[in-house]
């Protein structure tokens, strides 16, 4: 099988071919056009466009990217998941005896699950192993911040329902006892500004 070379150059209409023009553009620019460069308004017109895109296109080259708008977000957002898993906590579970999760995973999920609460945003939770329970269970101590709407109906009543969905939230997705939930209200946020 033959291959045949279908891009063709385009011919202007005195018959001279743009890649040529673009070739000897520089030659013409310092003064070294031919009889026919020098007086053919077709070429003259192509040379100014091939000017003006090489312009153009520099200044692309020389202006730097701006900034992605969400670029604090994804910078936080990168901080949040840092990929260290640091300290493990073994949980206890009925087929495989005890599985070591990072406890930065197990704070994932508490966050969430104070993240569920209308109102609050989960900022920091630590965690720490402090003993076993009657079941096998790990017992931890949880110290927790958030952030609470500004229009929120009350505080009192948005702590004790973080409250109640964080422990749930260790009990039934992580197997752990809460000996401990401590929560500080750290910062206010109204809708639409973080």
């Amino acid at each position: 099988m033959a291959v045949t070379e279908t891009e063709q150059d385009y011919e202007l209409p005195c018959g001279r071919g743009l890649e040529r023009v673009w070739d000897r553009l520089e030659a013409v620019q310092n003064g070294s056009a031919d009889a026919h460069e020098a007086s053919c308004t077709h070429c003259r017109t192509a040379r100014e466009s091939l000017f003006a895109l090489r312009a153009v296109t520099q200044e692309l080259i020389d202006e730097p990217d701006p900034a992605p708008p969400d670029l604090f977000g994804r910078i936080m957002f990168a901080v949040r998941s840092e990929v260290r898993r640091g300290a493990t906590l073994s949980l206890a579970t009925p087929h495989a005896g005890a599985v070591g999760v990072s406890e930065q995973a197990v704070a994932v999920v508490l966050r969430f699950a104070a993240d569920s609460v209308d109102g609050v945003r989960a900022r920091r939770c630590r965690l720490r192993k402090v003993g076993v329970g009657p079941d096998g269970e790990t017992v931890v101590h949880i110290s927790m911040t958030i952030a609470v709407r500004v229009d929120s109906q009350g505080v009192q009543g948005l702590v004790p329902l973080v409250r109640e969905r964080v422990t749930a939230a260790a009990s039934a997705r992580a197997a752990l006892l809460v000996g401990r939930l401590d929560i500080s209200i750290v910062d206010v946020y109204q809708d639409g500004v973080r």
